[in-house]
């Protein structure tokens, strides 16, 4: 490394002369994005629709429809000024009724978000249409025993082929048409005294199949059913037929709901479940959960990793949170539930407590603030409880994490505070859910440091009292895991600071154990602040030795209720520190590489400079810790450091910065937690879109490091010719150092910037180019010299 720093010396000479007159990136204009081809309410025939709008200041566009699908627009941008027009054909002959379509994007100068006006389109094709589906008998809250006839309405516009129901998850059962309805009859005579989910659904002739909300109906009186929704010893209520209507006491017939019920609700609403100790917690989400689930052999090293304490001097994780959301096509808790239990059970027998975690973007979690989403947020929710109605309590989840962000939404700041309390409202409709269902499992929402704090979640309106966002939160559910993502314990810009008014609300309403403090692990690569929010920067050790003053700070606090760490994969990947001296988890020893990857492999091509690569999980007598891709231009192309175009944690690789018009191969090998890397796939291949834009290039880059700042230099330049181009360049520095920076080269393609200060006798800074845009051309990164250097120094 030093001898390569020598090798460009001299130009970094030239470059810094030269970069203290470079000018300031130019003025953008502001970040908006327009829908242009559709009006609000337009009715629009199914089939093939090409949306259309523009926009300026902002980059990676997406389109959410219905809050459910988030897909990548096209844009034409030939000025490269983040301005221009962008393009989507959305598919609706799987539609019918009102799309809500809607473009959220990242802000060229700050990297927030920026959203479009939300449209709805009307869209007339009966044949998509979905059935609405309803269980109106019985009750919720009511006491079965005898044959009870459930009863289904269901609407919709085409003839209906069958409608089945299903009762703790088991096997689907079909309904009879009946005039009320769909009814089927069930024999409670053979249930045991607990709360049972009732769900049913309704297929139509041409195969759209509508789903109900669940109803919780418990067989046994309520005193013989216990706060987990199993069987408690009790005499049962007699109830027969529902259909026909009683014509006295003696000879009642209908499901009556018990005469304790709103007492009953009321107290369970008012009684905190007993909170465990959760202290350590992590965060696992779905390309580390399914592996988890799926094999068996992944369980071995999450195991090592979480109980480990001499490593880094640290605490056992004791408590997963784990990521339960669909993924590549599967839903968990309905496609794999056997092996969730095996999973679950396992983690119990290993010492763990496993809490679902219901995350992501979106489906619809932080659609689902918006009240004309809560029935989807309903459902996801209800899925986590009717698995655990359906599980032996040895296989149940012992909580729930909710992740839901409504500050993300573009309203939560401009119509405060409207989302705020559809937010409250809906997490309050997902406790109520928790009530009916019997079940007492803690739930959490996770929530940013700054909810009791910023002028956007202060003085809210909601269940009769005014305050800040964060109280309405820990009165309504069971804890909370503050995101208090910062990478110091102490000052007032600190993770103390931060959880200190939590901490005391949370004790002032009597709730001990309910504040969890979640800190940052993973490289925030395009974070407002990312220098600021992780401590990927500055290393494991660094972070046991500020959350042991966390730890120290709240000793005799009965609200705290330990540490919670974002998360499982980059854990895996995080060094003591950058440099010389670091080094990082070892799992166990282990020389078998995984298997091939599994299922088809695919190449797409998305647009010009663009392949979108999928795939299927690989298994290994361990855990796979990625995917790497490799690419060439001939079918037979050889797997190697030549051919490398990069890694993925998950099932999917968006491969860019490629030549138009051109035919590329993939190649994709599994590489296993000890570096292990596997048999690489069959080769599939993709043929890029033509365009006019030139492709640019980075000719040459240099990092070093001085008086404890990294500088980079580097050269942008037309990729066939190699004569300079002047481009506005975005990036931040890595490892050691986080600082995000934009500037424009000068007029010889030279960009020269440095990192904040990062004082350290050794240790490794990086520069990781994130965007370059220049008049007429656009970036070919994947022709770029890789792996870009870094700065290492020692004593």
């Amino acid at each position: 490394m030093l001898s390569r720093l020598r090798k460009y010396g001299l130009l970094c000479m030239v470059a810094v002369l030269v970069a203290a007159c470079l000018p300031s990136p130019p003025a953008k204009a502001a970040a908006q994005i327009t829908i242009d081809s559709h009006q609000e309410g337009q009715i629009i025939a199914p089939g093939m629709t090409e949306l259309q709008g523009t926009y300026s200041g902002v980059y990676d566009i997406e389109l959410i429809v219905n809050g459910i699908t988030m897909t990548d627009v096209l844009t034409d941008d030939p000025n490269g000024d983040d301005g221009g027009t962008w393009s989507f054909k959305l598919d609706t002959t799987k539609m019918d009724g009102t799309a809500e379509v809607v473009l959220k994007a990242k802000d060229a100068m700050t990297r927030y978000g920026v959203w479009s006006p939300f449209i709805h389109l009307n869209i007339d094709n009966p044949e998509a249409n979905i059935p609405l589906v309803q269980i109106t008998i019985p009750a919720e809250n009511t006491l079965l025993k005898n044959k009870v006839n459930v009863i289904i309405s269901v609407e919709g516009k085409n003839s209906i082929e069958l409608v089945q129901l299903r009762i703790n998850g088991g096997e689907w059962q079909p309904a009879r048409p009946a005039n009320s309805g769909y009814i089927y009859s069930w024999d409670t005579r053979q249930a045991a005294n607990r709360v049972h989910s009732l769900e049913a659904r309704a297929t139509d002739i041409y195969g759209n199949t509508g789903y109900s909300l669940t109803v919780y109906a418990s067989t046994g009186s309520r005193a013989s059913i216990s706060q987990d929704g199993n069987e408690a010893v009790s005499d049962h209520i007699d109830v027969e037929n529902p259909l026909k209507k009683p014509s006295s006491v003696t000879d009642s017939v209908y499901a009556e709901p018990a005469a304790d019920t709103d007492m009953e609700a009321s107290r369970l609403h008012d009684k905190n479940p007993l909170l465990p100790e959760q202290d350590r917690a992590i965060w696992i989400w779905e390309n580390a959960s399914y592996p988890l689930v799926l094999n068996p052999n992944a369980r071995h090293v999450l195991s090592s990793m979480a109980k480990d304490t001499s490593t880094f001097n640290q605490r056992p994780i004791t408590t997963l949170y784990l990521g339960v959301d669909q993924y590549h096509g599967a839903n968990m808790l309905e496609d794999y539930r056997t092996e969730v239990r095996h999973f679950v059970e396992w983690a119990h027998n290993e010492g763990f407590s496993v809490q679902a975690l219901i995350a992501g973007g979106t489906k619809p979690p932080y659609f689902g603030a918006y009240s004309r989403y809560h029935a989807q947020a309903v459902r996801e929710f209800e899925k986590v409880l009717n698995y655990n109605l359906a599980s032996p309590e040895s296989a149940r989840f012992d909580g729930v994490n909710l992740d839901t962000e409504p500050y993300i939404l573009p309203d939560f700041k401009t119509a405060k505070p409207s989302v705020q309390v559809q937010y409250l409202d809906m997490l309050k409709l997902l406790m109520e859910r928790k009530q009916a269902s019997g079940l007492t499992l803690p739930v959490g929402a996770a929530i940013p440091r700054w909810y009791d704090t910023s002028p956007d979640a202060a003085d809210i309106p909601w269940n009769g009292e005014t305050k800040w966002l964060s109280e309405h939160i820990q009165d309504t559910a069971d804890y909370i895991s503050i995101m208090d993502y910062r990478d110091q314990a102490d000052g007032s810009a600190g993770i103390i600071a931060h959880a200190m008014g939590e901490l005391a609300y949370a004790s002032r309403i009597g709730k001990p154990k309910s504040v969890v403090i979640g800190v940052e692990t993973k490289d925030i690569a395009d974070g407002g602040d990312p220098e600021t929010i992780s401590f990927h920067e500055e290393g494991r050790c660094f972070m046991e030795q500020e959350l042991k003053k966390v730890y120290a700070a709240f000793p005799e606090d009965p609200a705290f209720g330990g540490v919670a760490l974002h998360h499982y994969s980059s854990l895996l990947d995080f060094p003591s520190e950058w440099g010389p001296a670091g080094f990082k988890w070892a799992p166990p020893a282990d020389r078998e590489p995984p298997g091939v990857v599994s299922g088809a492999v695919t190449a797409t091509a998305f647009d010009f400079q663009r392949i979108d690569i999928t795939y299927g999980m690989a298994q290994d007598n361990g855990a796979v810790n990625e995917y790497r891709i490799y690419r060439g231009t001939e079918p037979a192309f050889e797997v190697g450091p030549e051919t490398y175009a990069g890694s993925s944690e998950g099932l999917v690789f968006k491969d860019k910065g490629l030549l138009p018009d051109t035919t590329y191969y993939y190649k994709i090998t599994a590489v296993d937690v000890s570096g292990n890397e596997g048999l690489p796939s069959e080769a599939v291949s993709a043929v890029t879109a033509p365009s006019t834009l030139k492709p640019m290039i980075i000719g040459q880059m240099d990092i070093s490091y001085a008086a404890g700042k990294a500088s980079v230099t580097l050269q942008v330049v037309d990729m066939e010719t190699k004569a300079p181009v002047p481009a506005n360049v975005s990036g931040r520095f890595t490892h050691m150092a986080g600082r995000y920076v934009h500037a424009m080269t000068n007029a010889e393609g030279f960009f020269q910037s440095q990192s904040e200060q990062v004082s350290a006798a050794q240790g490794e800074i990086g520069f990781l180019p994130r965007r370059i845009m220049a008049d007429s051309y656009y970036w070919a990164s994947a022709y770029d010299q890789t792996p870009y250097p870094t700065a290492v120094w020692s004593p």
